[in-house]
This record gives structure tokens, C-alpha cells and sequence, in this order.
């Protein structure tokens, strides 16, 4: 087994290396155990009782995820390019099985993100789907949903110096008045095109994988920052809808953006009534204490830093 690493707040044990970890804080204690490579043998042929399949489907109408329980207390993820997750109810342990033709680092573009989101969810964990960059020793947080461009925005915080801490999963940790993000790995995952607009050409960074186009940008060399250390939240940008000429920022109702937060929470449909009952709770005294914003990037690609400059003097007002 490999060394724990502290990643999302947890300590996770893994039985493989995966490059995403690499440079993470070592642990001691172990509160995931994740075996990629096969399925407990009372698993591996159970019963299943599919509760979810996600509208998003492949070219053969397959569902790019379903989940279903097994034997009451295990959950499984199934992947439509034939990726396995099994987890246990209390997200302690994780098992994986990759299809034929896969590598490691293709099972862990699920790893990493979608699973550790759902099994902090299953933990009691509130997500948010963002990015979170460090501002004046705040975390500020960009929330959207896929292809909204958080990660764009991140990689354009770090090209300017600042510390990310997250891109796409965001837990947040309610401490007395105020919360907490928890920082997640040092990478930022980039489709081509928004590496080119931002690094000069789509070939600029390193593939996440070589059976994949999405590149990732290392907050783990010299040139630019992994916050690692969780931050106390200092606002939220809601991404909204791309304008002409200049970025704004607008103000949003607490009603609007509490709605907007129930959306864009991580992984929200995979969990029981319960667990969404709590989140709605915490989302509610998050809007009274936060300040939440709308963020309208610019339709011109490369006025990206004119995002960033007037995020910077409205987020050191708040």
C-alpha cells in the first residue's frame, strides 16, 4: 500500500500511485482505503438496485454514470466506458475495477474527483461544484456547472500568482460563523482550447491522460501555487452568462442564490433525502453570511484577466 495523503481534508490510502497525489501532504491515520483492480468476490456478481442513470448518455444511449446499491450498504458506481466503483456506506473504503484498455490515470480522472465528491457527500460533507482561488488570505469560490469555465478562471488566477486550492470540488467545513474550504490536489483540468487562449497553444500542457484531450496545468512546481492550507470562505461567484465587451459582476437576491447553490451542490442526485435535507440546511446559513455574487465573463476570450483584476477589487471589498 501506498503512504496516505491528505487530499479534500481526507487522509487516503491507495493501493496504486496516482500522479495526482504526488507532493500532498503525508498522514498518519487512514480514513479512505482505496484498492483499484478488483471487487470484494460478494460483490463482484450481487444483486444491484439502480437508483440514478444520468441523462447525459454515450453513442450507444448508455448512461455516462449509473448508481445502484448493493446489499444494502454498498454503493456502486458504474462509468459507461465500463469503469466499476464500489463504495461503502460510510465512504471508508473504495474498490475500482478498470475496463480493457485503461490505465490508471484513466481511472483516476473518476477518482479523484467525481467518487471523492460523492464519498464526502456520504460523510456529511457539503460541495460545492467550484473552483477556489486565494484572495488576501480569503478562498473565493466560482460556481458553475460543467463548461461554465471555473477551471479557465482558476488556471487564470495562477497564471497570475495566486494560490488555488480546489478546481471543480469544493468542501466546505461550517465553523462556528463562518466556513471553511478544504483544499483538493494540485492540478487544474483544461480542455485544449482553453489551453491555447491561455498558454499559447493546446499542446502547452501535458495530457491528463493519452487516451484523452483534456490537459491539466501542475500547481505543484515553482512557477505557480497549491493552496494548501483550508481558508475561511470569503465570497462566491456565480458564473453567469457570457456578455459583450467587458466582464460585470451583478448582485444576486438570497433567494436567487440560494436556489443556484442547491443546483450546483457536488453530486446532489446520488444522495439519500437525509443527507439533502442537511445540505439545504447549511446552504441557507450560507447565503445569510457569505457574499454571493454573479460573475458575467466577457464573450471575448482573451479579456479573461479583466475577469480576474475585477474579481480581485470586488473580492477585497467584501
Amino acid at each position: 500500500m501506498q503512504v496516505a495523503r491528505s487530499i479534500y481534508g481526507l487522509a487516503l490510502r491507495t493501493n496504486v500511485t496516482l500522479a495526482g497525489l504526488a507532493g500532498l501532504e503525508t498522514c498518519e491515520r487512514t480514513d479512505i482505503l482505496l484498492q483499484l483492480g478488483g471487487l470484494p468476490s460478494e460483490l463482484a456478481e450481487t444483486a444491484r438496485e439502480t437508483y440514478y442513470q444520468s441523462d447525459d448518455r454515450d453513442e450507444n444511449g448508455r448512461p455516462s454514470v449509473a448508481a445502484s446499491r448493493l446489499r444494502g450498504r454498498y454503493i456502486e458506481l458504474a462509468y459507461s466506458d465500463g469503469t466499476r466503483v464500489v463504495l461503502d456506506e460510510d465512504a471508508t473504503q473504495i474498490w475500482a475495477t478498470t475496463p480493457p484498455g485503461s490505465t490508471v490515470e484513466d481511472t483516476a480522472t473518476y477518482l479523484l474527483g467525481p467518487v471523492l465528491g460523492f464519498a464526502l457527500r456520504l460523510r456529511g460533507v457539503t460541495c460545492l461544484h467550484a473552483s477556489c482561488v486565494a484572495i488576501g488570505g480569503l478562498a473565493f469560490a466560482f460556481v458553475g456547472a460543467a463548461g461554465a469555465g471555473k477551471s479557465t478562471l482558476a488556471a487564470a488566477f495562477a497564471r497570475r500568482s495566486h494560490a488555488v486550492l480546489t478546481d471543480d470540488v469544493a468542501p466546505l467545513d461550517e465553523r462556528g460563523e463562518c466556513f471553511v474550504v478544504r483544499p483538493a490536489y494540485p492540478r487544474i483540468r483544461l480542455w485544449p482550447d482553453s489551453v491555447e487562449f491561455l498558454f499559447g497553444s493546446p499542446e502547452a500542457l501535458p495530457r491528463i491522460t493519452p487516451t484523452w484531450e483534456k490537459r491539466f496545468l501542475s500547481l505543484a512546481g515553482p512557477q505557480y501555487r497549491f493552496g494548501r492550507d483550508p481558508l475561511p470562505l470569503g465570497g462566491i461567484y456565480l458564473i453567469g452568462e457570457r456578455v459583450d465587451g467587458a466582464p460585470r459582476i451583478e448582485t444576486i437576491p438570497p433567494r436567487a442564490a440560494l436556489m443556484h447553490l442547491v443546483r450546483e451542490t457536488y453530486t446532489t442526485r446520488l444522495i439519500g433525502r437525509e443527507l439533502r435535507a442537511s445540505e439545504f440546511d447549511v446552504l441557507g446559513r450560507l447565503v445569510t453570511r457569505i457574499p454571493i455574487r454573479r460573475l458575467c465573463v466577457s464573450t471575448d476570450a482573451f479579456r479573461i484577466d479583466d475577469a480576474v483584476d475585477l474579481v480581485v477589487r470586488n473580492a477585497e471589498k467584501a
